[in-house]
């Protein structure tokens, strides 16, 4: 009887400590955000002119951040994908450069809470970026394509504040590749060569003497209850020389957008069984 009594325990303990590790764990709400982003851009590429370009800059960016199944307190990843569309001018404007690009990155990060209202986040990041300049003056090189694999370092600060009632989080976000590839060709060469199978050459290795981008994204969210709306200003910087062959990027934009945050929910699990824990909020 004794026997019995054990393995009926075993049996249901068995079954219940599923339900109760569900329980135990934590909610993680997905924040997305969807932007708009409008200012200036400036433009060097000797491949096309040897003159500075300077005009408009548009964008559209999705961003998602959610904390990580397995530390959900310590670790938050993060999504971002972007679409960047400039028009640039020489000086005496008679000729211009477009630019488009196409620009997708996931980053891993571990924060602190180094104080009640202030979190600082650090860790991995790896990008990938495919576009192409186009000037509408060449006749032999009109364009010039780019694409660049990444990995490097990104950092966050994050503030919790309030205006008046309103809750507000405030965010700096920057980024640095250190290492990767990137694409480019030999000074002079023709994309018909290439065609042709000329491709040595090509695939360069990627370290900040060479290949320097820095992003800086400063963001507020004003979180009207249900709604948040998000204000801020992008400052990419690229600088890339191989082969002979310069590259300054320089882009400055506004930035706004909307933020949702969302929990996905099994049929079997209420919210007041765990904690919430929000990858910014």
């Amino acid at each position: 009887m004794t026997r019995t009594l054990r393995l009926v325990a075993v049996l249901l303990a068995a079954l219940c400590t599923p339900a109760l590790i569900a329980q135990e764990q934590p909610l993680r709400p997905v924040v997305s955000a969807y932007t708009l982003e409008a200012g200036s851009a400036h433009i060097a590429e000797t491949y096309l002119s040897p003159l500075r370009y300077s005009g408009w800059a548009t964008a559209l960016g999705y961003e998602r951040m959610q904390a990580m199944r397995f530390n959900p307190r310590r670790w938050v990843m993060q999504l971002n994908g972007r679409l960047e569309v400039d028009r640039t001018f020489n000086p005496a404007h008679n000729a211009s450069i477009w630019n488009a690009e196409l620009q997708l990155s996931w980053a891993m990060m571990h924060r602190w809470d180094v104080a009640p209202a202030l979190t600082l986040m650090g860790g991995g990041r790896t990008e990938l970026d495919l576009g192409a300049y186009y000037s509408d003056r060449n006749n032999n090189n009109p364009a010039a394509a780019k694409a660049s694999w990444t990995v490097g370092l990104q950092g966050a600060a994050v503030y919790q504040t309030r205006l008046r009632r309103l809750p507000v989080t405030l965010r700096y976000q920057a980024d640095l590749p250190v290492a990767g590839v990137f694409f480019s060709p030999q000074y002079g060469e023709l994309y018909y060569e290439i065609y042709l199978g000329n491709h040595h050459g090509l695939a360069r290795a990627a370290w900040p003497g060479n290949f320097f981008r820095l992003g800086n994204y400063l963001s507020a969210d004003l979180r009207f209850g249900g709604t948040t709306l998000r204000l801020g200003y992008r400052c990419n910087i690229l600088s890339v020389k191989a082969s002979d062959i310069v590259t300054r990027h320089i882009a400055h934009t506004a930035v706004l957008g909307v933020t949702t945050e969302w929990i996905s929910l099994s049929a079997k699990r209420r919210v007041t069984d765990a904690q919430v824990i929000s990858a910014l909020y």
